[in-house]
């Protein structure tokens, strides 16, 4: 990114961090999975995630007023979902609330594991953009879902 330096506006900045991070590995991106918190998980939140926490806090605010029974069928889910495919789940979590990122999270334990790494990867590109999006105050930007 800093080779493809300067960007001359908002959607060629974009345009290049979505290019580099399709260009990295399925490795790689299991990687940069890991420095994320599971959904709902508010203690790893501020605990092992000190630099982001703020960010992430904001992503997840759809998990702040939720029940403690969802809270645990989120955290089984997210258990069961780590166990499958081998890395947490990852979803663009602005504007969700938390019986909506379980509901996907179920979903999405029906896929093989090709296809959700590819699902997972797409994700990740989403929060890339919205937290390069939150670089300017006058374009804020959301999360992009289907259906």
């Amino acid at each position: 990114m800093v080779a493809r330096r300067p960007f001359g506006t908002q959607d060629a900045l974009l345009g290049a961090a979505r290019a580099e991070w399709f260009s990295l590995s399925p490795v790689d991106w299991r990687q940069a999975f890991a420095d994320h918190p599971r959904i709902g998980d508010r203690e790893a939140l501020g605990q092992r995630f000190p630099l982001t926490h703020k960010l992430s806090s904001q992503e997840q605010a759809g998990v702040a007023g939720a029940s403690e029974d969802l809270l645990t069928a989120l955290a089984d889910a997210n258990e069961a979902y780590q166990q499958k495919f081998g890395y947490i789940f990852i979803i663009c979590a602005s504007g969700l609330d938390a019986p909506t990122m379980l509901a996907r999270l179920r979903e999405r334990l029906d896929n093989d594991a090709q296809t959700e790494l590819r699902v997972a990867a797409e994700e990740q590109a989403r929060i890339t953009a919205l937290r390069l999006g939150a670089l300017d105050p006058l374009e804020p930007r959301a999360c992009r879902h289907s259906g």
